[in-house]
């Protein structure tokens, strides 16, 4: 039941949002806008750049793998990015287990400490979203409170983040497991509980002092620099977001494609197929800020989510079959 729910659960919150979001608009004037009214060129120019972050992301965990005597080759993390995102369309988190696994039998290393690696690439990444979303309410402040005002959720949201009795809770139920831990520290659940972390701790904590620690953050850097410069390419595909480049005070369309992206980026902690539903979503409630209509930003939202899709597939074939032909290889040679 529990692994049925572990597919069952995204799916289905993928078609509630979906169907909440062609319940908001017109689903025949969306595809109107999809198309006659868009530049594919810059969404194949959207789609190319996402491969870089998919390349600099490898990078930026071979320097960790390496920190952690994990012998490995650039095609082969460059490969088990390409498949954890294709994989993630399937089930969210299921790429991620599956890139640790990979490489973990392609370079005999405990999947434990290719584990940890994993956490301090996804740590890394919290830590920007954290700095883009402070960021984001600064720059964007008046503009969010104003689209937050005209609306009761808005409102409710606002009041919610800054509840005392929300931040209270928080650090109480923190509190309760740290006793909890320490009381049953003995026993045999939290033993096991305790020696996965030391180990994925060691994967995480190899960070700070590793060599090649500031080309760690440079990547970094690098990486959400891509995910932010495809988002503003695609910005130029369609008349109402190119006309947010134009329009005074907005920093050349720069501000609107931050708060997006900002959005976006929290949408794609919801567990749901390739960030469907909550990604597109988060989209449209980004562009609305600026003025952008419903419709528009939902044909916006389907139309380059779709192209980062159909790239993630067409990275995944390749990653596949790369996968097999190297794998035959081996084989051959150990029979020899």
């Amino acid at each position: 039941m529990k692994k049925a729910l572990q597919y069952i659960i995204p799916v289905l919150l993928s078609a509630l949002l979906i169907w909440y979001l062609f319940r908001k608009v017109d689903f025949r004037q969306t595809m109107e806008i999809v198309s006659h009214g868009v530049d594919y060129w810059w969404i194949l120019a959207a789609m190319g750049i996402s491969v870089f972050s998919h390349i600099f992301r490898a990078m930026r965990w071979r320097i960790q793998l390496d920190a952690l005597q994990v012998r490995t080759t650039l095609m082969e993390l460059t490969c088990a990015v390409f498949g954890c995102y294709a994989l993630n369309l399937l089930l969210p988190r299921l790429g991620e287990l599956w890139r640790c696994t990979f490489v973990a039998k392609r370079s005999d290393a405990r999947f434990t400490t290719v584990m940890g690696s994993m956490v301090a690439d996804r740590m890394a990444d919290s830590i920007i979203v954290l700095a883009l979303i402070l960021l984001t309410f600064v720059l964007a402040a008046p503009a969010l409170a104003a689209f937050m005002a005209k609306y009761p959720v808005g409102e409710g949201i606002l009041r919610l983040v800054y509840s005392p009795g929300v931040w209270v809770a928080g650090i109480a139920m923190v509190a309760i497991g740290w006793w909890i831990f320490r009381r049953y520290r003995d026993s045999g659940p939290v033993m096991k509980i305790r020696k996965w972390t030391a180990e994925t701790w060691r994967g995480f904590a190899v960070t700070a002092t590793m060599p090649g620690r500031w080309r760690f953050m440079l990547l970094t850097l690098a990486i959400w620099g891509c995910y932010f410069v495809q988002l503003y390419v695609a910005f130029y595909a369609f008349s109402f977001t190119r006309d947010l480049c134009s329009r005074p005070g907005l920093a050349f369309g720069l501000l609107p494609c931050l708060v997006a992206f900002v959005l976006s980026s929290i949408g794609m902690a919801v567990p749901s197929n390739g960030g469907l539903g909550p990604w597109n979503i988060a989209i449209m409630f980004g562009l609305a800020i600026y003025g952008v209509a419903d419709v528009e930003g939902a044909a916006f939202s389907i139309l380059q989510w779709s192209g980062q899709t159909v790239m993630l597939i067409i990275l995944g074939i390749f990653t596949a079959v790369w996968i097999g032909a190297t794998s035959s290889g081996r084989d051959g040679l150990n029979k020899t």
